[in-house]
């Protein structure tokens, strides 16, 4: 996989940041109310929201919009031209196009652009948003109902074949306004619970609710059994540590769906998850037993429970796991719940 990265300079970070504080008290007040992605005082939650009223309102098609590889697509010239009608110091415009052009890191190698925004550097997600306003101008010029986070937007419509019309007008003003592509295999009209936005989706008729979109949930187990892995060779302590963390982290974005059952399956699933951690740490029969009687289990069940040649996966679910092993006991060693509640 090749990719290109600008790495600015502690001096040119400084210096971007500089420039962004005072551009950016200019420019945001002047983008659109529809634009959520990389503003001060505006959420990845709130663009979920207002997309979740749209549906609600009866907008029940979506236009689903990719651009293909927008960050390293950017047409330098459009977006100079765009600077250059809010920004008349000629110096600061010198400034800012020498940010564009810095050499980027690639396959260990340092090469010019000339064109893309430099991701990394503080001042990218404003200019990016200066050159997509036009996007969301002509977005309300047409009347049309949209959310836009960054380079990811969504436009709501009451049909398909709206839908489609839209979708069609907008790749041709991509096309020859910006000299951006919109991503064919990535883009739809569509349901909006076949889609995902901001890794969020939708369901129902009567009350649209959010819920988790299928592929961050699949990244979410991902992520947890890698911590988990029993081969991993850390102590409880580290692992606890660490996934203290990301659950946290985790919580505080994808708490936001209306969907507990599934968050509290999630606490299930990842607390089986421990004990299988737990279970392969003691490695012998003789200390599995020693543990669960230990940890206030019968020691006939926990002798049974010792020596049982069932795979850790199903012991996971025990009666004598689930006692030794409990939520209560996560719970103390500071694991936190992903639903609203602790689960008991």
């Amino acid at each position: 996989m090749q990719f290109a990265l600008t790495v600015p300079s502690a001096l040119d970070r400084f210096v971007q940041q500089a420039v962004l504080q005072v551009l950016q008290r200019q420019w945001d007040p002047t983008f659109s109310d529809s634009s959520y992605g990389f503003r001060p005082g505006r959420s990845a939650h709130q663009a979920v929201e207002r997309a979740q009223g749209y549906i609600q309102a009866g907008h029940r098609w979506v236009v689903d919009l990719d651009l293909e590889k927008f960050f390293d697509r950017v047409n330098h010239d459009i977006l100079m031209s765009r600077v250059a009608k809010r920004v008349s110091d000629r110096r600061v415009l010198k400034l800012i196009r020498s940010f564009l052009t810095a050499g980027v890191l690639e396959n260990g190698l340092v090469g010019a652009t000339d064109e893309g925004t430099p991701q990394g550097g503080p001042l990218s997600p404003l200019l990016s948003n200066l050159l997509l306003d036009d996007l969301d101008r002509e977005l309300e010029r047409r009347g049309l109902r949209f959310v836009r986070y960054a380079d990811d937007c969504n436009v709501y419509v009451r049909s398909e074949r709206a839908g489609q019309r839209v979708m069609g007008g907008l790749k041709a003003f991509l096309t020859s306004k910006l000299k951006l592509k919109v991503n064919e295999a990535k883009s739809a009209v569509a349901r909006p619970h076949t889609r995902k936005f901001l890794g969020f989706t939708f369901l129902g008729r009567e009350q649209v609710r959010r819920r988790i979109a299928p592929k961050a949930l699949a990244r979410f187990k991902d992520r947890v059994r890698e911590l988990t892995q029993r081969s991993r060779g850390i102590s409880v302590d580290q692992l606890i540590g660490t996934l203290k963390r990301y659950l946290t982290g985790w919580r505080g974005y994808f708490g936001f769906c209306e969907t507990p059952s599934v968050l509290k399956q999630l606490d299930e699933w990842t607390r089986r998850r421990l004990r299988c951690f737990f279970w392969t740490q003691w490695k012998r029969g003789r200390t599995r037993f020693r543990e669960l009687v230990a940890r206030g289990v019968d020691r006939n069940l926990a002798a049974q429970t010792a020596g049982s040649p069932h795979g850790v996966w199903r012991l996971s679910h025990s009666p004598a796991l689930n006692k030794a092993l409990s939520n209560r006991y996560f719970r103390s060693l500071g694991l936190p719940s992903l639903g609203p509640s602790p689960i008991n």
